[in-house]
């Protein structure tokens, strides 16, 4: 895994009191990433930090269709994130919000409500900019969704995609 700004490790917070993200390169194709995202076996091996794992995952890949992944702690807790994808773009492009569930059901998620905006560039031959943007309602839930550890938590994940990606 490598980052054109000299930092792998880089987690950026953009200027917008809105928004949180990262990027990475990875040494894997746009479509290989993707499929980690869009495959539930491979989605389960990465998407939380360990030890936490992935219980359950019900993606209808289409605009309007359900999100849904079910995080679980050590203790066996169950904390489902459900809503609906926005935008699908194979091998490019997977938006999501959970301000709506399936049938456009407004939702009121707590402790954030948010959109999900994950893009897979082509860069270099065989590597991927990896961009995960997470857009909140407002600032405050944006100070909240960094104080609940969005760079720790979202960096991990990241760098358990990256070792997923080497061993697919």
């Amino acid at each position: 895994m490598t980052d054109s700004a000299n930092d792998p490790c880089r987690n950026v917070a953009t200027g917008d009191a809105h928004e949180l993200s990262l990027t990475r390169v990875y040494d894997a194709p746009p479509e290989k990433v993707y499929r980690a995202w869009t495959d539930p076996a491979l989605l389960a091996q990465w998407f939380v930090p360990q030890p936490w794992r992935i219980s359950k995952v019900d993606h209808e890949l289409r605009p309007g269709g359900r999100a849904l992944v079910v995080m679980q702690d050590p203790d066996g807790n169950e904390y489902p994130n459900d809503g609906v994808f926005l935008e699908v773009v194979p091998n490019r492009k997977l938006v999501t919000t959970n301000a709506f569930t399936p049938g456009w059901q407004p939702a009121d998620p707590q402790p954030i409500k948010m959109i999900a905006i994950v893009t897979f560039e082509p860069e270099g031959e065989g590597q991927t900019r990896y961009t995960a943007r997470a857009l909140h309602w407002s600032a405050a839930d944006r100070a909240t969704h960094e104080q609940m550890g969005f760079h720790e938590g979202w960096g991990t994940c990241a760098d358990q995609l990256g070792a997923l990606l080497a061993r697919i």
